[in-house]
């Protein structure tokens, strides 16, 4: 997380029970994936902890598994997961063509970030009461610009009109996080998204006719 470890732990704990609660509305099977975001969300945010924790030199080879661990969830678990989740939403045939289009632009992403990983790894820093993930990699502008449509823009596309609110926040999070923090912006920008996925479960709340047109 940004602030602390408390702060990224506390976060964690909260999305936890807010994901379960979340998996527990799920009606239908193609819920299912959407619905694990804030558990996903904890998940990371638990891992970040464990990063703020472990600056220290006898601790380097587990701060730089969790900093890993961190990483393949924002650089490569989410351009991926975010438009699959809302894909499996979609009734709507136009719309659905128009989210594959964005699962294949996450995926793109998604591996060409994993393999810069693989590559040349990553180092986490704390600076400046946030913590700094240096991954190096090439073509920045335009990797961020397809990630932020994988997994912004994805959202926007899809009939639900809660899940298009969780797009908006998402982008509107984005950037507000690069414009205040752009040295942290990955770890910034994943905790405002992370408190923002409470939005999910709105989504699960509602009124079963979401359903409609649901296939078995």
């Amino acid at each position: 997380m940004c602030f602390s470890a408390t702060a990224s732990l506390a976060a964690g704990t909260f999305l936890a029970g807010v994901g379960v609660m979340t998996l527990r509305r799920v009606r239908h099977r193609s819920e299912l994936a959407y619905a694990a975001i804030p558990l996903l969300f904890a998940i990371q945010q638990l891992t970040e902890g464990v990063v703020w924790l472990t600056f220290d030199p006898a601790l380097e080879r587990l701060n730089t598994a969790a900093a890993m661990l961190y990483s393949l969830f924002s650089h490569v678990l989410w351009p991926i997961y975010v438009p699959v989740a809302a894909w499996l939403l979609e009734r709507t045939a136009t719309r659905r063509k128009a989210l594959g289009a964005a699962v294949a632009v996450g995926l793109s992403v998604g591996l060409y970030l994993l393999a810069t990983l693989v590559s040349d790894g990553i180092v986490a820093r704390p600076i400046g009461r946030h913590i700094e993930y240096d991954a190096p990699h090439l073509y920045i502008p335009a990797v961020m610009a397809l990630y932020l449509a994988a997994t912004t823009l994805s959202l926007l596309l899809s009939s639900h009109g809660r899940v298009r609110l969780f797009g908006a926040l998402a982008f509107a999070s984005s950037v507000l996080a690069y414009v205040a923090y752009a040295r942290w912006f990955i770890s910034v920008w994943c905790f405002f998204a992370a408190l923002l996925s409470i939005v999910v479960c709105l989504h699960l709340s509602q009124h079963p006719n979401r359903l409609a047109g649901a296939r078995p």
